[in-house]
């Protein structure tokens, strides 16, 4: 079973009540998965994806009006992650269930789909409502990623990588600023892959230390690491190409603020625990 816990807590009461509830209905699929007695299970796929429209309908709708309401910045991208959601939703209601032999398979796609989604949607999206300045703010600072004292964890392996972290998106945002640099695509790609390169080399060094001293939220840590990767992994290179100077204002904004948001919320509980 999947618990909800407080590293998917966004601090915004309503939206975190409709998380947890989410969380349930995915619990709810995981103990239809295996119930065993159950041999038709035509009825019970049928409601739990029935609720799964109407629950995340509802909150979807909620979430991006809370949004809009604190002009959120990227209410946008979340419009377009709901939509990604209610289609792939409506094309596993699609599946022939009538046939018992697809049963088993259709849920455990639904589970893995669900899962997958909700932890990667929560982790690197969710967690950031409120908290992202607008591109207005951005534009104002020479440099918003100047690796701060607020930042340092105390961990020196663990500082020292986040500091690369913040000059890699660093580079990001002079990128940015470079109005005289039309044409902008290689760089992008360059500075992309660099990203994916250290940030797989630093949260693997930084689970092995977590793990090291037996770390009670690694598999929460982990999680979202693997949230970022995915989110980073499933760029569309047409789309960055098509409009350059968007696509990179809106990656200075998802990196940084994950990044900075990830370091207070989560990484700074890492030192707490070896005090």
């Amino acid at each position: 079973m999947y618990r909800f816990t407080e590293d998917c807590l966004t601090g915004i009461e309503q939206i975190d009540k409709e998380h947890e509830k989410l969380f349930e209905l995915i619990n709810q699929t995981i103990r239809l998965l295996h119930n065993e007695l159950l041999e038709d299970k035509y009825h019970q796929i049928s409601e739990v994806l029935e609720e799964l429209k109407d629950y995340t309908d509802t909150h979807f709708a909620n979430e991006e009006a809370y949004m809009a309401a604190i002009n959120d910045p990227e209410l946008e991208m979340q419009k377009k992650q709901h939509m990604a959601f209610r289609e792939k939703i409506d094309i596993i209601s699609f599946t022939n269930i009538d046939e018992l032999e697809n049963q088993q398979t259709m849920l455990d796609n639904l589970l893995q789909y669900l899962v997958r989604w909700l932890y990667q949607h929560i982790l690197s999206s969710d967690i950031l409502i409120g908290k992202m300045p607008s591109i207005e703010e951005w534009k104002k600072q020479e440099n918003p990623c100047v690796f701060t004292e607020k930042y340092m964890t105390g961990i020196p392996l663990i500082d020292g990588e986040h500091e690369t972290l913040f000059e890699i998106i660093g580079d990001a945002n002079a990128l940015v600023k470079a109005e005289l640099l039309h044409d902008k695509y290689d760089e992008i790609i360059a500075i992309l892959e660099k990203l994916k390169n250290y940030t797989s080399e630093h949260f693997q060094d930084e689970e092995e230390y977590m793990e090291s001293i037996h770390y009670p939220g690694l598999e929460a840590q982990k999680m979202a690491h693997r949230a970022f990767v995915s989110k980073l992994e499933d760029i569309d290179l047409d789309q960055v190409d098509q409009n350059q100077q968007k696509y990179l204002e809106e990656l200075m904004e998802f990196l940084f603020g994950w990044l900075s948001n990830h370091i207070l919320k989560s990484d700074k509980l890492i030192a707490e625990a070896i005090q």
